[in-house]
């Protein structure tokens, strides 16, 4: 099942999650009696959890809706994972900017975790800034991104996939100048507008997460073409690996890194401008493009 976070055309104060229709061309709208501004399909999550899901009191076309990030604004930061696939890990490591390993160190031996803030979320078809004034090494990074269900400490990875819900697609966005700059990953990754998320969530049984075909264009260009099953850290990996010390909630997300082809890669370096669009795909789960702009 698909399910999505979004408003009417018509009424685009109001945040609603749905049930997207197996021909892709209707939502059915879920009765939920709450705010649902920021947790969008957090709701659901819970809801489902508790077997007190509610049923549909609505059906919308899909020329009358507006897609929303399915967690409009999350309840804390989102996980993600740094040089989690081998080409990449080798792309980063000889790029000049990453301040993460020493020499001969390209692939990590211990999954590299940093966070992005719940600012830095906007959904699909939304305009991502470049803060010119701040930065113009500005960066595309394509991720397979899992949502929690369940929640938990020291989760094993014999269990860890019995804690996540479903999957959707993220744009890492990164600002290079800043994460060289400052010998870490934190700022150059959380400028507002940096985590384009979307289009909506995956169940996890409508999946095979070790074959999820990983993509990512700059104006038509296939720059990344990659598949999950070549990650380095798995998923019950990472689950298992965050849980250890942190609590898990439900509508947690982890995004799971990305593959080569970034705009690093090239020499010399294809960093985004003014007007570039970016597609982000994820097989069987969806796409997820917007425009960037100058701010």
């Amino acid at each position: 099942m698909k399910y999505a976070a979004f408003s009417l055309l018509n009424d685009p104060q109001k945040t609603r999650v749905g049930a997207i229709s197996s021909d892709g061309k209707m939502i059915n709208e879920l009765g939920f009696d709450m705010d649902l501004n920021e947790q969008g399909i957090v709701a659901i999550i819970r809801a489902d959890l508790e077997n007190t899901l509610p049923k549909p009191i609505a059906t919308h076309d899909f020329n009358s809706i507006r897609l929303l990030a399915p967690v409009p604004r999350p309840r804390r930061n989102i996980f993600c994972v740094g040089k989690n696939y081998h080409e990449h890990a080798k792309e980063f490591s000889n790029s000049g900017f990453d301040g993460s390993a020493k020499p001969g160190e390209d692939i990590p031996s211990h999954a590299i975790f940093f966070t992005k803030p719940p600012e830095s979320v906007t959904g699909p078809d939304t305009n991502v800034v470049i803060p010119s004034m701040v930065s113009s090494a500005i960066d595309y990074e394509a991720e397979l991104t899992v949502i929690i269900g369940r929640g938990g400490k020291g989760i094993s990875e014999a269990d860890a996939m019995k804690h996540v819900w479903g999957y959707t697609a993220i744009n890492d966005v990164t600002a290079r100048d800043w994460q060289q700059r400052h010998k870490q990953w934190f700022l150059g990754k959380s400028f507002d507008t940096f985590c384009p998320m979307g289009p909506w969530v995956v169940t996890a049984n409508e999946v095979d997460v070790n074959n999820i075909s990983v993509k990512c264009w700059v104006n038509g260009e296939l720059r990344q073409n990659s598949n999950s099953k070549d990650l380095i850290f798995n998923i019950p990996n990472l689950i298992a690996t965050v849980s250890a010390g942190i609590t898990l909630y439900p509508g947690d997300i982890i995004a799971t890194g990305t593959p080569v082809g970034v705009g690093i890669g090239f020499k010399p370096p294809k960093y985004l401008i003014d007007g570039d669009v970016v597609k982000v795909e994820m097989g069987g789960i969806g796409s997820l493009e917007n425009t960037f702009v100058v701010g």
